[in-house]
């Protein structure tokens, strides 16, 4: 079997989600340099250039991480990544995602969303969501799109001592009307 494609080019319409890469670093970095948008984040000091240099690098690594455009503008606004593919159990992570504040409130992390979800939706059943459990912007969100809530606070390796909860949807309740609550 072969491997999903991780990074797809995802058009929407107000927001295009497309490959990280290396030459996105200025743009990206100010668009995330706003310390507002990293305040209930488990790591609230992202906004700082060797802080969201790791993340940026990390990203590119990954093979996974998008960049999030407004499509009237062209101007990066954003950035995610799929994480943690397991195959055998058909989950995957979307994460590390974060929305300059001039895009809060509106449509674009719901757009964002479904079309990160409808990809991934073509090949695995379950998406899960790792939330800081301080993060109730990110928990909020979380809800609104139909989010199911996990029981417990976990931890992982790769994020050190700091909690999370994590939030899944499935296909089939996406499918059964959970997409609607991100249209």
């Amino acid at each position: 079997m072969s491997q999903p494609d991780f990074q797809p080019t995802l058009i929407g319409s107000t927001i295009v989600v497309r490959p990280i890469a290396p030459d996105d670093w200025t743009e990206l970095f100010a668009a995330a340099s706003d310390p507002k948008i990293w305040e209930v984040h488990p790591v609230s000091t992202r906004y700082t250039e060797p802080e969201f240099r790791k993340f940026f690098d990390c990203a590119v690594k990954s093979k996974m991480g998008f960049v999030f455009a407004d499509r009237s503008t062209g101007r990066l606004i954003g950035s995610s990544r799929y994480y943690g593919y397991e195959p055998e159990i058909g989950e995957i992570e979307i994460g590390w995602t974060f929305l300059a504040r001039s895009h809060w409130g509106g449509a674009a992390n719901r757009e964002v969303k479904c079309l990160m979800l409808d990809h991934a939706f073509t090949f695995i059943d379950t998406v899960l969501f790792w939330v800081g459990h301080e993060n109730w912007r990110s928990q909020g969100a979380m809800t609104k799109i139909g989010g199911i809530k996990r029981e417990g606070l976990l931890t992982r390796e790769l994020s050190g001592d700091r909690p999370y909860l994590i939030f899944e949807i499935t296909k089939r309740r996406y499918q059964d009307g959970g997409r609607a609550l991100l249209a």
